[in-house]
């Protein structure tokens, strides 16, 4: 077993073993690879893979959690190990590199996740469970149908949107997303790198309710084949409790069925009732959850 830096040709086996493990996510080779060779700004992020007969079998990325006020707060993200190698000490290895890692940058704060079953191995590490993370599914054949917006509000794809705007709405809607720690300080060239030139993005699909030139609520749309992953849903607190953050779930998912979607899926903090609750109306399933886990770095 060899614990290295995962270099972009990884990213074959990587999803593969991503899939595997998670069938519930969504990222595609491509986006992957340029994950790995151009990791996002600000955040000092990197990644490890397990070998084993040179064949990669385990995966971490750590990373400075850039898009937050709290300071020396860092993640370690989607630790995971195939099936048939663990209890092997190979998950520990990569938990090992990936604190040894942010230790030296000043991180004192880490947050990881665990799925239910391998709590027990996050408290042995020093790891409290937070936050309950919920992820669904929602079949898409046939295809959701069109809704039609209200007087003054215009659905638009955010291909054909000027990118600041959904920025703005996009930080003005995360302020109180709830979770471990706030999303208040998300620069435009961390959220363009994250979003607006994320390969992933369906720009076609992802939809924009529009009032009065102004983006008030969206939703956005990652893909790989036909999977894909409702990134982030949100409405500006100005116009909540109006059913526009629906209005533009609704849309994005009938585009993205329209071009061949055919599974879509999710995920919210267990606390995010509204939006859970518009997932339960659109007809998602649950298939599977998680917990955030937080750990002091001593």
């Amino acid at each position: 077993m060899r614990i290295r830096v995962a270099q972009p040709d990884d990213a074959p086996a990587v999803v593969a073993l991503r899939a595997m493990v998670y069938p519930y996510l969504v990222r595609g080779v491509e986006s992957t690879r340029k994950m790995i060779a151009e990791p996002p700004p600000e955040e000092d992020w990197t990644a490890f893979v397990a070998d084993v007969d040179d064949q990669v079998v385990g995966w971490v990325s750590a990373e400075r959690i850039g898009t937050t006020s709290a300071a020396n707060f860092g993640g370690i993200n989607l630790l995971h190990v195939h099936p048939e190698h663990r209890r092997r000490g190979i998950g520990t290895a990569l938990l090992t590199a990936a604190t040894d890692y942010l230790r030296p940058l000043g991180i004192r704060r880490v947050r990881a996740m665990a799925q239910p079953d391998a709590l027990p191995y996050a408290r042995q590490h020093g790891y409290e469970p937070s936050r309950e993370v919920r992820y669904s599914a929602l079949d898409l054949n046939p295809a959701p149908a069109l809704p039609e917006p209200p007087p003054g509000v215009r659905l638009r794809p955010i291909a054909d949107l000027d990118p600041h705007l959904l920025y703005a709405a996009d930080v003005a809607s995360a302020v109180d997303e709830p979770g471990d720690v706030p999303v208040d300080a998300k620069s435009y060239q961390s959220w363009q790198y994250d979003v607006w030139n994320n390969l992933g993005l369906d720009k076609a699909a992802s939809t924009a309710a529009e009032v009065d030139g102004a983006v008030v609520a969206f939703s956005l749309v990652k893909r790989d084949g036909d999977r894909m992953w409702s990134d982030y849903t949100g409405s500006v607190p100005a116009y909540r409790g109006r059913g526009l953050a629906r209005l533009a779930k609704e849309a994005a998912l009938h585009r993205a069925a329209a071009n061949g979607v055919r599974v879509a899926y999710t995920s919210n903090d267990e606390a995010n009732g509204p939006m859970l609750a518009i997932n339960a109306r659109l007809g998602y399933r649950p298939v599977a959850s998680h917990w955030t886990c937080l750990a002091d770095l001593t």
